[in-house]
């Protein structure tokens, strides 16, 4: 009897050690496994387990199953994700994205969800989203919310601006909960809280959100979001105005660095190149060789390509430039018409070169990884590369004006401007500072072609859509004058700017050519005309 008494007692403290022992929690995968089984009541009770696991898998998982791609093998139970590619139905493995293979139709069973798993499914991975570690996938997520607000998406936001440390994010997260709240049944005092923290940002998607909501049946929210409406278009009226002159002085930049070798060369010698725009044509083209050679042997210096090709630019362009004054300005001086004849038939070589060697179609020139994106100031879009390039020209000017002001050869190229005969009498070799002159202005247009290369699409016409523009900018800003074609580039670069809205492309760049043609009837010699004796000749 007390062996039985014994025995049952072991039996009963086993069993007691077996029930405080805890069950193994599912994994991540467990959970997954289980999506076929039971009905949508167990169904959505496992899609909630696996929105808790918090697993960064879990979003792709269940954004799967919402789009009805998830299936389940009848040989092996596995889970796949299936696609349809054409006519056929290929499998995809789910956590690696590895091809399987193709799926019958009797090889597989679909998971299926009907619309309330499909909410429930939107909410757990907008809840998932909102909690990524990433702030830049949380703030993506507020952004979502905020175009497309969902009432059912404030419990989540609320627990996401309790947990929230970072002040972007949060103010982020709480605009998108303003959303969510006008679009949902919220009384009239909580929509017009919410309006005000939506017209806050002044933007296009906050005018979306609060448009509809200008006719509400309500009095005061009708009321409130027609006053933010109005406060919004009036923020965005002088952001627009901003982002004019952001364009402007781009552009500026860009015609500055054109026209700043022509008006070197045109102010020394009074040479009409219409060859420039072929130099900075192939400024152009020594940047997509460059980057070709370091495409095809040097990868890792891509990002350096650039700066590798603005000096060997400089020396091509320099170098044709020298060979153009050489070989075909310095037999025709004082005799302008033959001049610009002369170098139109240079540049009509040139191009058709180019295109014997590079072909008629456009060449791809890449943006380094610095140059490459945008950033926002307010509501102001900057790209990289049109920033770098403003940079970038700013310093050529500095630099050509150090070459002009500091040393022997821009004392040379100044004497000669100003009174070439009286330079010549003195010694100075004026052959010379022709040459050395055309061969730096030169040499500038092919700096221009290294950062065109990065905005424009580069072909043997490229320097076509420049040249008109290079010498509007020479002939407003004063012949010869640096300080000219600087304030000459920005100033027609705003106002085409300005223009553009109001009267399109071509008829602002007409409007801007009869604006020139009036202001030198009143000013020939342009904004900042050089000081001389014999400046006239």
């Amino acid at each position: 009897m007390r062996f039985i008494l014994l025995t049952l007692a072991l039996f009963a403290s086993l069993a007691a050690g077996l029930a405080a022992t805890p069950a193994r929690a599912d994994t991540f995968e467990d959970l997954v496994a289980k999506l076929p089984d039971g009905k949508y009541k167990q169904r959505g009770e496992v899609i909630e387990a696996i929105a808790a696991t918090g697993d960064a898998r879990a979003v792709q998982i269940l954004e799967f199953l919402g789009a009805g791609e998830l299936y389940q093998m009848k040989a092996d139970g596995v889970i796949v994700r299936v696609v349809k590619e054409g006519r056929d139905s290929i499998a995809y493995d789910i956590y690696t994205a590895e091809k399987i293979g193709e799926v019958g139709r009797r090889d597989a069973t679909k998971i299926k969800v009907n619309n309330s798993l499909r909410r429930l499914i939107r909410d757990s991975v907008g809840a998932l989203t909102l909690r990524a570690p990433d702030p830049a996938l949380r703030l993506a997520a507020a952004e979502t919310i905020l175009k497309n607000p969902d009432p059912g998406q404030i419990e989540a936001l609320d627990a996401a601006i309790a947990a929230e440390t970072d002040a972007e994010v949060k103010q982020a997260f709480t605009e998108a909960r303003a959303a969510a709240v006008l679009a949902s049944d919220a009384a009239a005092k909580e929509k017009i809280a919410a309006i005000r923290i939506v017209a806050e940002r002044g933007d296009a998607e906050a005018l979306a959100v609060i448009t509809p909501l200008a006719s509400a049946e309500e009095a005061s929210v009708a009321s409130a979001a027609k006053d933010a409406i109005a406060s919004i278009e009036s923020a965005r009226a002088v952001w627009d105005q901003a982002q004019n002159v952001w364009y402007g002085i781009s552009l500026g930049s860009v015609l500055m660095l054109a026209a700043i070798g022509l008006a070197i060369s045109f102010g020394v010698m009074g040479v009409i190149n219409m060859a420039h725009g072929e130099l900075v044509m192939l400024g152009a083209y020594t940047t997509f060789v460059v980057q070709e050679v370091i495409r095809n042997h040097a990868p890792g210096l891509f990002d350096w390509s650039l700066l590798i090709a603005a000096p060997l630019a400089f020396l091509v362009a320099g170098a044709v430039g020298v060979a153009i004054e050489r070989g075909v300005c310095r037999w025709l001086y004082g005799r302008a018409l033959e001049t610009l004849l002369a170098t139109w038939g240079v540049s009509l070589i040139l191009q058709q070169t180019v295109r014997s060697l590079f072909g008629p179609t456009n060449q791809e020139v890449g943006n380094p990884s610095w140059m490459s994106g945008s950033f926002e100031v307010g509501q102001l879009a900057v790209t990289w590369n049109r920033l770098w390039i403003i940079v970038f020209a700013l310093v050529v000017f500095g630099v050509l004006l150090a070459i002009l002001k500091q040393t022997p050869a821009g004392l040379q190229m100044r004497a000669v401007t100003q009174n070439r005969r009286m330079a010549d009498a003195m010694g100075v070799k004026t052959g010379w500072v022709d040459a050395l002159t055309f061969g730096l202005g030169a040499g500038v247009g092919g700096l221009a072609g290294v950062a065109l290369s990065q905005i424009d699409n580069v072909s043997p016409n490229l320097g076509q859509g420049y040249i008109v523009d290079s010498f509007m900018v020479v002939v407003f800003g004063g012949v010869g004058n640096l300080w000219g074609a600087f304030a000459g580039a920005f100033s027609l670069g705003v106002l085409n700017k300005f223009l553009e809205p109001y009267a399109g492309a071509v008829l602002a760049k007409i409007l801007i050519l009869v604006f020139i043609i009036l202001f030198i009837q009143k000013r020939p010699r342009g904004l900042f005309a050089l000081k001389g004796r014999a400046v006239e000749q």
